[in-house]
């Protein structure tokens, strides 16, 4: 794995969240280390797979993990901000460190080998990241029963009813 250009390594906030109303929402993961902060956009896709990709990862892991490297000195320096859309997310798990980490990677550098950043965090911050993230993936439009299509507020028409039922939900 290559080396990321900036990493963060002192995690004190990893979050997922979602801005705006169902059906026309933006994604972001945010994190925060020291003084410096990170703000990575992404698809809601993008968002759900690296939730179940954590919850995988963590049914896999080894019974005893003895960290026995530090990587507190990979820290970004003072200061830093970050805020871009990303292209590509790589999950990993550091067995020297016991730590996990999420590289993502610049949507306007598609060819850059070296991701954008490199978010570390310990298993519990990333248990309940990926909790966070299933909850604000599953709190968007309701999903059709028959087609499995998304109910918009204005209404859908389900195809499996060949437009003869129109199915309306009210929105909070």
């Amino acid at each position: 794995m290559s080396e990321p250009k900036i990493q963060f390594a002192n995690v004190s906030f990893l979050n997922a969240e979602a801005l705006g109303e169902p059906g026309n929402r933006v994604f972001r993961i945010t994190a925060s280390s020291g003084t410096s902060k990170a703000t990575i956009w992404l698809e809601k896709e993008q968002l759900l797979q690296v939730a179940l990709a954590v919850n995988q990862l963590l049914g896999n892991l080894p019974e005893e993990s003895k960290p026995n490297m530090d990587i507190h000195a990979l820290e970004a320096p003072e200061s830093s901000t970050l805020d871009f859309k990303t292209g590509k997310i790589v999950l990993g798990y550091d067995n020297a460190s016991g730590q996990f980490m999420i590289d993502a990677h610049d949507i306007e550098s598609p060819e850059e080998e070296n991701a954008e950043i490199r978010v570390w965090s310990n298993q519990i911050q990333i248990e309940a990241f990926a909790n966070q993230a299933l909850e604000v993936c599953a709190s968007g439009r309701p999903i059709c029963t028959l087609c499995g299509g998304s109910i918009n507020p204005e209404g859908h028409t389900c195809p499996r009813t060949n437009g003869h039922n129109s199915i309306h939900i009210e929105y909070p």
